[in-house]
């Protein structure tokens, strides 16, 4: 939860800061932070059928 949390914030900021990053810059970190979301997302459900739930 506290990973997730933290993703939020992370979103949150990269966000805020669009409108004074340049475009070049934004869609490479728009990319990482959107790719590592995915990939917790998949660890997850992964984790939540192997513990049978």
């Amino acid at each position: 939860m506290f990973f997730l949390m933290a993703a939020i914030l992370v979103m949150g900021v990269l966000m805020g800061a669009a409108a004074h990053t340049p475009l070049p810059v934004l869609l490479p970190a728009a990319a990482v932070v959107a790719l590592w979301l995915l990939v917790f997302a998949l660890r997850e459900r992964n984790r939540a059928r192997t513990e049978g739930r």
